[in-house]
């Protein structure tokens, strides 16, 4: 290891870079595969990853960052903390078990998933309840153990910390966090002195639940837990690692007995160092600096990069100084490498997992050895950035023009919810505890082998049209069939949800390798946002205006809306995420005017990622949920009054945002609960909702199929805090990752327990 500034890296994307990961989950599950030929592909993979970074030059290789599904579920099956509904007996996790825990099987539904803080990933949450944690199996130190066998690497072994871990779970009370990390103290001290044994050198702890936020007893549970483990783990260094914002307060986290401290120093904004200016640093800790953006994917302007480091050596000496990406490279794709139907000037300012590597060890060499001798590099980054900021795309007036003209559209839809609500039912005439679905239906391998035909010429437009057409033909007769009373048209065009806009919206570009993990095996291509966005022409009218030829029932527009468009892509970063969101909003609203002069006139606008875009700390929330809010309103607030707008949120943590749900104001919202067991539900008996609200009644990332009575058991828990007048009945989220036959199960269950309530209510009709 070098004697100046080291290098460092917190996480490696998992997927492989032809998605080798994913495939390779996907057979064993098909049962393509069995289980140590699972395990031999997935070793390989492994290894793969360790080698990039090993050539790529990085010193503190992060171990134990590698999974067969989430790190958070990892670290549940490590400790033994299996929900009594599966019929664990203890000792190590079997392999299907585990799988179950994520996924659900026939007897058992999966535990609760939700976003890994603000981003896009998620994390399967553990349910701790009274289990006393034991170590099944020590899963940092097998990942040590193959890094140095199969590479010869002595890797940095990465842990989910105590606290962290903690703060994610569910199943005690939060006032009794303090007793419950005493139960889990034990098991971690075991697991690191198990480490120590071993000869590892550095441990990375994450706790990234530090940056949300902490109180005096939450500071208090830190010394404890890391007091505990110094004294019981001497000779250990560890690094406790935070990343996705500042740490403070930092003069309280620098008390801590550990060695090293990890900060963020990119998405800061600027308040570690200026912490670390008005505190100094101490001699006994080793600062471990963020500052490489590991959640965007833009090449690093390295002069900027390298004036960071010089300003952090005025407090910190070089042999006590790490540079590392802000975050785990999970987030980013795994290599720009193939992507040659890019221009060049677009192309050569992108950074993704395996560049952003060579951009920090290119920045610890000159910082180490003087930036004379990295002349030709350094210019080289000059120039690419100079080439990029200078692209026309990138400031055009006409947008700039419709930004301005936002302070003159009106705020309100014309009406109030109240008085809308009266001219609506009217119209719409639609039954008490109204069906529907929330858009997407089963996109099977003949949908995407002729998507895949028709991008490659070998089928005509009008041989993909007639396809398409097929299709929602199909699925309107189904959901006829079915008993539905609001209908989709399926979005059998659409390969994903943010990417079928974005390719249609000017200031766009799309990746051919660019796949990032959202969970499990579902992985995602973000679309880029790299220049100004703008409408270009009607995107769904087509599809919708067919689907509504075909039935006398309604059919729903479906859209993404601006705030979910913009955090399910990844945005340019020289303007502000308010900005482009306004610039998305902007571009929508052309797009639902398009959709009610066509005569559609219930219109969705899917907001699902507007809770992960939330601030990490509560003082920011206002400012974000405001234009959050502003963005969704100019999109679709210039409807007619009897024109109606649905939209669809995911992932049930809700309970401290109800008002910015209700200020959207959609007539109606479709919510996740279902793997939440319903807790938003406690949510509206504490707090009123006046407008339609459809909480989803069973989980569509779960194979299984629920029976009629777990249905009517939901739909009737919810209606003990909610007005029957209000609620909707719908799946938890789209039907796209699902197949026909359990799809079409779940529905008619659906269906049937709709009508069993409606009975019981007295009413068929509003």
């Amino acid at each position: 290891m070098s004697k100046g500034i080291k290098t460092s890296s917190l996480g490696y994307p998992r997927i492989g870079k032809n998605r080798e990961w994913k495939k390779t989950l996907e057979a064993y599950w098909a049962g393509k595969i069995d289980e140590q030929n699972f395990r031999s592909q997935m070793e390989e993979i492994q290894l793969q990853h360790l080698q990039t970074q090993q050539q790529a030059g990085i010193e503190l290789i992060p171990v134990g960052d590698f999974t067969f599904y989430d790190h958070v579920l990892d670290t549940a099956a490590m400790f033994g903390i299996v929900p009594a509904r599966y019929g664990y007996q203890g000792g190590e996790i079997p392999l299907d078990l585990y799988f179950a825990m994520a996924r659900g099987n026939a007897g058992a539904t999966a535990c609760e998933m939700t976003k890994w803080f603000n981003t896009n990933y998620h994390y399967i949450v553990p349910e701790i309840g009274s289990i006393t944690p034991v170590l099944t199996e020590n899963k940092p130190l097998a990942a040590y153990r193959f890094a140095k066998e199969r590479a010869g690497i002595q890797g940095k072994p990465v842990i989910v910390g105590p606290y962290t871990f903690l703060k994610l779970s569910k199943g005690f009370p939060a006032a009794e966090i303090s007793a419950v990390a005493a139960r889990f103290l034990p098991v971690y001290v075991q697991l690191l002195q198990e480490l120590l044994q071993e000869g590892v050198a550095w441990v990375q702890i994450d706790e990234p639940a530090i940056v949300t936020g902490i109180t005096a007893e939450d500071i208090t549970l830190l010394k404890t837990i890391y007091g505990e483990i110094a004294a019981s783990v001497p000779g250990l260094n560890v690094i406790v690692q935070t990343y996705f914002e500042a740490a403070e307060p930092l003069e309280a986290l620098l008390e801590l007995p550990v060695q090293g401290l990890g900060l963020d120093f990119v998405h800061d904004g600027g308040k570690n160092l200026e912490s670390i200016a008005r505190l100094g640093w101490p001699q006994d800790k080793t600062l471990a600096a963020g500052i490489i953006d590991g959640r965007n994917i833009w090449l690093s302007d390295i002069d900027a990069k390298l004036e960071l480091v010089a300003d952090l050596q005025k407090y910190v000496p070089q042999e006590q100084l790490i540079l590392q990406p802000a975050s785990s490279l999970l987030h980013v794709p795994v290599t720009v490498e193939g992507e040659n139907k890019l221009k060049s000037a677009v192309k050569n300012a992108l950074a993704f997992a395996n560049e952003k590597l060579k951009e920090l060890v290119l920045i610890a060499a000159a910082a180490n050895g003087g930036t004379e001798r990295y002349a030709a590099e350094l210019a080289a980054n000059r120039e690419m950035l100079a080439v990029f900021r200078a692209l026309p795309e990138r400031g055009r007036e006409d947008v700039a023009e419709q930004v301005r003209s936002l302070e003159k559209l009106p705020d309100n839809r014309s009406l109030p919810f109240v008085e809308r609500l009266k001219v609506q039912q009217e119209k719409w005439r639609l039954p008490l505890l109204p069906t529907t679905t929330i858009g997407s239906f089963p996109q099977t391998a003949e949908v995407r082998q002729a998507r895949l035909k028709w991008r490659k010429g070998v089928w005509t437009q009008e041989r993909y049209d007639g396809f398409i057409k097929r299709q929602i033909a199909e699925a309107i007769t189904l959901q006829e069939e079915l008993g539905l009373d609001v209908l989709v048209h399926g979005e059998f065009e659409r390969t994903d949800m943010v990417e079928f806009f974005g390719e249609k919206l000017a200031g766009y570009l799309f990746t051919g390798g660019g796949w990032v993990q959202s969970y499990g095996s579902r992985c995602v291509k973000p679309p880029v946002i790299y220049a100004d966005v703008a409408f270009i022409e009607p995107m769904t009218v087509k599809e919708s205006l067919y689907a509504q030829s075909l039935t006398k029932l309604p059919v729903k527009g479906m859209l993404t809306g601006p705030v979910t468009i913009l955090n399910w892509s990844f945005v340019r970063d020289d303007l502000s995420r308010e900005a482009v969101a306004g610039q998305i909003a902007l571009a929508l609203r052309h797009e639902v005017t398009a959709l009610e002069e066509a005569g559609i006139e219930m219109i969705q606008v899917d907001e699902p990622a507007i809770r992960e875009g939330l601030p990490l700390k509560a003082g920011d929330h206002e400012h974000y949920l405001n234009w959050a809010v502003k963005s969704f309103r100019i999109a679709t607030n210039h409807v007619k009054d009897t024109t109606q707008v649905h939209t669809h949120m995911c992932y049930s943590e809700f309970n401290d945002m109800i008002g910015s749900i209700s200020a959207m104001d959609a007539d109606v919202i479709s919510i996740e609960t279902s793997r939440s067991h319903g807790e938003l539900i406690v949510s509206f008996e504490e707090q009123e909702y006046d407008k339609g609200i459809g909480l989803g009644v069973y989980d569509i990332h779960s194979p299984r199929v629920p029976v009629v009575e777990e249905m009517t058991s939901a739909i009737e828990r919810a209606l003990r805090a909610l007005d029957v007048q209000q609620f909707w009945i719908n799946p938890d989220c789209g039907l796209k990752t699902r197949g026909w036959e359990e799809t079409t199960a779940a529905l008619r269950n659906m269906v049937k327990a709709a009508l069993l309530v409606r009975e019981k209510s007295g009413a068929v009709t509003r």
